[in-house]
C-alpha cells in the first residue's frame, strides 16, 4: 500500500511538470532571471535568496491535478487539524484564515477561521489580474501554448500613463552593459509581456499590474488583431473609447474568470486599477474584496490545473515562485529551505487624533495585511495558507511572520507523528525488543 501511494505521488509530479524559475531566461526572456542565473555558478551572490529559491524548471509542479475533485469536497474541516490551527491564534478578532495540508494528496486536511470575512485584498488582487490576462491569452490561442508563449516573450509594450504612479521599484537589467538598477516605472518604459507580468508579481509593482490589465483588455477588444496591434493604435483607441463601456468591460473581464471557478462576488472581486494613470480612461466600480475561503478555492484549483487550463495554471504558479527578496509571511526562517509561491498585500492608515500607536503596517484606522502562500518543503511537507488580517496598531508584517513559523511547526509536527504511526502499522515489530 505504501509503495502504491509513493508511486501515485510520483506520477502526479511527472504528469504535471512545469518549467521556469531562475533558469527560465531562455524560455521567458525575463532579464532579471538571466542576471540571477549567475548565482547558480557563483559568479555573483544575492544574499537575500534562500535555499528554497533555487528550484529549476523541471522541479515545479502541480500537486492535485491527477484527480480534480470539487473544492467543496476538499474544504471539509478536519476537527483535529482545526483545533491545532486555532490554538495558534491569541484571538479570533481581526483574523481570517484557511489552511490546507496537501502533503498526502489522497488525504488532505483542512482548517478555517472567519473564512467568509471580507478584507481589502490589496496586492493579492494582482493574482486576479494575472488570471484575467491568461484567460484572454487562451482566447487568442486556445490550441497552442507555444504560440501564447512566443507572444509573451516577443510583444513589447510601453507603460505610458497606465504605469504611473507607484513607489514600488522594478529591476531594470541591461544585459549588454551588464548594468542593474532598481527604480520606479516611468512613462517611456518598454518591456515584454512576460517582464511586465514578472514586475507585477515578483516585486508587486502597481504600475505593472495596471499595464497587464490593460493588455488583457486590449486582447479582449481587438481579438486576433492584438498580435500586430501597435502602441499608437492602442493609445488612439483609449483616447476615444466610451468611458462607461470601457469600465464595464474591464471589470467584467477581470472578475469573470473567478466566477468561472465558482468563487462568488462576495468571496473575491477586483474593482479598480492599481495606479492613478488609468483614471483618465476607466473608472472604479464595485469595490474590491477578498476572503480566505475565496482565495483558498483559487489556490486549490491552481494546484488542480483548473485555472484557465493546465498550462496557464502552471505558468501562474511559476510566476508566483519567489526568486526575489522574501517578505512578511514568507520571511519566516522556518521557510528558508522551502519553495514558496507567494503573494501578499497590505493597506494601512493612521488617524493622528487617536492615542493608539500607528506606523508602517501598524495602522490604527485600518491595518490590512494579506498573505497567500503555497509551501513545499524538501521533506515532502506541502500546504496552502490564506491568511488575512486587520488588527489595529499591531505590526502586521511581524505578526504574519510569527504565525507562519507556528503554522509550519504545527504541520510538520503532525506529519512527523503520522509518518511514525504509518511505519509502526506497516512494520509492527519496529520498536519492540
Amino acid at each position: 500500500m505504501k509503495i502504491i501511494k509513493t508511486l501515485s505521488i510520483l506520477l502526479i509530479a511527472l504528469f504535471c511538470i512545469a518549467f521556469y524559475p531562475i533558469d527560465g531566461y531562455n524560455i521567458t526572456g525575463i532579464k532579471r532571471l538571466k542576471r540571477l542565473e549567475k548565482t547558480l555558478d557563483s559568479t555573483i551572490t544575492e544574499y537575500y535568496l534562500k535555499k528554497g529559491s533555487f528550484k529549476k524548471h523541471d522541479e515545479v509542479n502541480l500537486w492535485l491535478c491527477e484527480e480534480t475533485v470539487s473544492t467543496d469536497s476538499l474544504m471539509v474541516v478536519d476537527k483535529e487539524f482545526q483545533k491545532e490551527m486555532m490554538s495558534l491564534f491569541p484571538s479570533k478578532q481581526g483574523y481570517g484564515i484557511t489552511v490546507m495540508d496537501i502533503t498526502n494528496p489522497e488525504k488532505t486536511r483542512y482548517a478555517e477561521m472567519n473564512e467568509n470575512r471580507g478584507f481589502q485584498p490589496g496586492s493579492v488582487g494582482k493574482i486576479a489580474v494575472a488570471t484575467a490576462f491568461f484567460n484572454e491569452l487562451r482566447q487568442l490561442c486556445p490550441e497552442d501554448w507555444h504560440v501564447r508563449q512566443r507572444l509573451l516573450r516577443n510583444k513589447i509594450v510601453k507603460s505610458g500613463n497606465w504605469g504611473l504612479y507607484d513607489h514600488h521599484t522594478i529591476p531594470v537589467v541591461d544585459l549588454e552593459k551588464d548594468k542593474y538598477v532598481k527604480r520606479t516605472v516611468v512613462y517611456e518604459d518598454e518591456f515584454s509581456l512576460y517582464e511586465w507580468l514578472d514586475h507585477m508579481l515578483s516585486v508587486s509593482n502597481n504600475g505593472a499590474a495596471s499595464i497587464v490589465w490593460r493588455e488583457a483588455l486590449l486582447m479582449n477588444i481587438f481579438g486576433d488583431e492584438y498580435f500586430n496591434l501597435t502602441q499608437e493604435q492602442a493609445d488612439e483607441y483609449f483616447e476615444t473609447a466610451d468611458r462607461r463601456l470601457l469600465t464595464d468591460r474591464a471589470i467584467q473581464l477581470v472578475n469573470q474568470p473567478l466566477r468561472d471557478l465558482g468563487i462568488g462576488h462576495d468571496e473575491w472581486r477586483l474593482g479598480s486599477f492599481f495606479t492613478n494613470g488609468p483614471d483618465r480612461y476607466v473608472s472604479s466600480k464595485g469595490g474590491s474584496i477578498g476572503t480566505p475561503k475565496g482565495l483558498m478555492k483559487y489556490l486549490l484549483q491552481l494546484e488542480q490545473g483548473c485555472v484557465i487550463d493546465e498550462e496557464s495554471s502552471l505558468e501562474i504558479k511559476r510566476l508566483l515562485y519567489m526568486t526575489d527578496r522574501r517578505i512578511r509571511y514568507a520571511y519566516s526562517p522556518r521557510l528558508n529551505n522551502a519553495a514558496v509561491y507567494f503573494k501578499s498585500g497590505s493597506l494601512y492608515s493612521c488617524d493622528k487624533s487617536k492615542d493608539t500607536p500607528c506606523g508602517k503596517y501598524r495602522g490604527n484606522r485600518y491595518n490590512y495585511m494579506n498573505s497567500v502562500i503555497i509551501v513545499e518543503h524538501p521533506d515532502g511537507t506541502n500546504y496552502i495558507v490564506c491568511l488575512m488580517s486587520n488588527v489595529l496598531s499591531k505590526n502586521s508584517a511581524g505578526a504574519h511572520m510569527y504565525l507562519a513559523s507556528k503554522i509550519d511547526q504545527a504541520i510538520h509536527k503532525r506529519n512527523t507523528q503520522n509518518n511514525a504511526t504509518t511505519i509502526q502499522e506497516e512494520n509492527p515489530d519496529v520498536g519492540e525488543g
